[in-house]
C-alpha cells in the first residue's frame, strides 16, 4: 500500500453524535489542550470548534504566547498526525506539497515517477509564520485548504481526515513579509489572537511551564473518526428562517457600511453559519440561537472585510471588530 492509499485507510464511515455526547467529546478535547495551555480557555474554545467544523484557523499574535502549544497540544489530543512547517521567503510549494520523484525498483530507474508526499499530509498542520513566504507558496496552500485534497502533475491525492491547518502570523513585524491576500483569507474560518496571559496564569506558567511538562504527556481523548462523526452532527442542527434571515442582514450590513470597502461574501456567510452551528453542538444544544451567531460574528468576518481608510478608518484586525460589533448593536435580534 503506498502512502497515498494509506492515508485514508482508516477513515471508516461514522455516525453523527448526538448532542449532548458531542459536548462531552468537545468538553474533553478543550480540557485536555488547557493543561497544556493556561488560562486562554476562549482561545482553546474557538479552536477546538474551528477543528469539529472543518474548517481552519489563523493566530495572529506576538510571537511567545502558545500558538504553536495550540497545535501541538490539538494533534496530541487527537491521536493525529502533526507536521509544523516553518515559513521563509525561500520556502517552495514542493517543499509543502510534495513532488514527483523518479521511481527505482533494485536501485535502478524505471524510468517512471512516484508521487512523494510533503509535511502537508498530516491531520493537524501547523503552517508557522505564513506570511514569510512568498505568494506563491502561500497559494500552494489553498486546494488543500479548499478540496482536502492537492493536485501534482495532473493528478488528485487526497490529504488525511480530518485536516486542519493553524497558521500563524506575527502582526507587527513588516519587514520580508507578504500580507496574506483576501482569497488566502477566506480559507480560514476564524481569525484571533491568544494575547498575553493574565498576571496569575503567567506565574502559574513561569511556575509549572506546561509547555515542557504538561504537553508531552498528553494522551489523546478523541479520535479522528469522532471527529468526523461530529462534523456529521453538525449538520443535523437546526437554524430557523428567522436566525437566517438575521445573520444575512449582518452580512448585508458590512457589505453597505461607509467605513467597508470590501464586504463580507457569501462563503463568510456559511462560515458563520457553520460556526454557529458548532457553537450550539458543542454546548449540547441541536439549534442555533441569536447568541451562538453574535458572539462568532467577529472572529468569523472580521478577516473577511476590507476596511476603507478613505473613511477614516483604519486597515487591521481591531478596526474590522469595532465596526463589527457597531453592526451587531445596530441590527433587530428576531425574539
Amino acid at each position: 500500500m503506498s502512502v497515498i492509499e494509506s492515508v485514508r485507510a482508516d477513515e471508516a464511515a461514522c455516525a453523527p453524535i448526538d448532542p449532548r455526547q458531542a459536548a462531552q467529546l468537545a468538553a474533553k478535547l478543550r480540557t485536555n489542550v488547557e493543561r497544556a495551555l493556561r488560562g486562554k480557555p476562549e482561545v482553546v474554545r474557538i479552536a477546538v470548534e474551528t477543528l469539529i467544523s472543518g474548517g481552519h484557523l489563523l493566530l495572529e499574535d506576538v510571537p511567545g504566547v502558545g500558538k504553536t502549544t495550540v497545535a501541538a497540544a490539538l494533534a496530541r489530543s487527537l491521536d493525529a498526525s502533526f507536521r509544523r512547517i516553518q515559513f521563509t521567503s525561500d520556502l517552495l510549494p514542493s517543499d509543502v506539497i510534495g513532488a514527483a520523484i523518479p521511481e527505482t525498483e533494485g536501485g535502478r530507474p524505471t524510468g517512471g515517477l512516484i508521487f512523494q508526499p510533503g509535511p502537508l499530509f498530516s491531520h493537524v498542520v501547523l503552517a508557522d509564520e505564513i506570511n514569510r513566504a512568498s505568494p506563491k507558496t502561500q497559494s500552494a496552500l489553498l486546494e488543500a485548504m479548499s478540496e482536502g485534497s492537492v493536485s501534482v502533475d495532473g493528478k488528485t491525492h487526497p490529504l488525511p481526515d480530518p485536516f486542519f491547518v493553524v497558521a500563524t502570523q506575527n502582526p507587527v513585524e513588516h519587514y520580508g513579509t507578504n500580507p496574506l491576500p483576501e482569497s488566502q483569507l477566506d480559507r480560514f474560518q476564524v481569525r484571533c489572537s491568544i494575547g498575553y496571559p493574565a498576571p496569575i496564569d503567567e506565574a502559574a506558567v513561569l511556575r509549572d511551564d506546561p509547555s515542557l511538562n504538561e504537553l508531552p504527556k498528553l494522551k489523546p481523548v478523541v479520535s479522528p473518526a469522532e471527529v468526523r462523526g461530529l462534523r456529521a452532527a453538525v449538520l443535523q442542527v437546526k437554524l430557523e428562517d428567522s436566525l437566517i434571515a438575521y445573520l444575512l442582514e449582518i452580512v448585508n450590513e458590512t457589505r453597505e457600511h461607509e467605513a467597508i470597502a470590501m464586504g463580507a461574501s457569501t462563503r463568510a456567510a456559511i462560515a458563520l453559519r457553520r460556526a454557529a452551528q458548532v457553537r450550539a453542538l458543542c454546548d449540547a444544544r441541536d439549534y442555533v440561537i441569536p447568541e451562538d451567531i453574535q458572539d462568532l460574528a467577529g472572529p468569523v468576518l472580521s478577516h473577511r472585510i476590507v476596511v476603507d481608510t478613505r473613511a477614516g478608518a483604519e486597515r487591521g484586525s481591531e478596526e474590522a471588530q469595532w465596526i463589527l460589533r457597531e453592526i451587531l448593536d445596530r441590527v433587530t435580534v428576531p425574539l
